[in-house]
């Protein structure tokens, strides 16, 4: 499930066999909206689990009541340091050590929920925006698949704001 036609996910799920629906959010009338729709869209196709990535959008409760504590969406910095767009430049600005990226639960804030997982990378005196986000990428793309499987095997476990059962 996409909302960018351009998205890079299509791609990849054409060539692993995997369907994919394109599913724009202009057009809705409110976010709840658009996201009852969304939640149709994966109940037909018997989804689980929502792993959000790329989708630049606050959801709203209709698809986190649908889907409660399965919901996760992964960021580029040090989570809560950072939310938002940029936030490699501004770990750069803030003249930050070191930086990385975390997978969370997503509730109703921005990139507020409860963290699940998150890796480190080092801030080298060189650095731009586009080196450190390469770096941080290659976290990414290490932690993101651990944090779905370790959701989806129901070895998570939310207490308060702590994720259980994470490392």
């Amino acid at each position: 499930m996409v909302n960018r036609a351009d998205a890079g996910a299509v791609e990849r799920a054409r060539a692993a066999g995997v369907p994919c629906v394109f599913l724009p959010h202009a057009g809705y009338a409110s976010r709840q909206d658009y996201d009852a729709v969304l939640v149709e869209a994966l109940r037909e196709h018997q989804v689980d689990l929502v792993a959000l990535a790329g989708f630049m959008r606050l959801v709203t409760k209709v698809l986190l009541d649908a889907f409660p504590g399965q919901v996760l969406n992964i960021h580029p910095s040090l989570l809560p340091a950072f939310p938002g767009l940029h936030a490699q430049r501004q770990a750069l600005l803030h003249g930050c050590k070191v930086a990385g990226c975390t997978v969370h639960l997503v509730d109703e804030g921005l990139d507020a929920g409860p963290i699940v997982l998150q890796a480190c990378v080092p801030v080298l005196d060189d650095d731009d925006e586009a080196t450190l986000s390469a770096r941080i990428l290659v976290e990414e793309h290490r932690l993101y698949p651990e944090a779905v499987r370790r959701l989806a095997k129901g070895s998570l476990r939310v207490d308060g704001r702590r994720v259980l059962g994470a490392s």
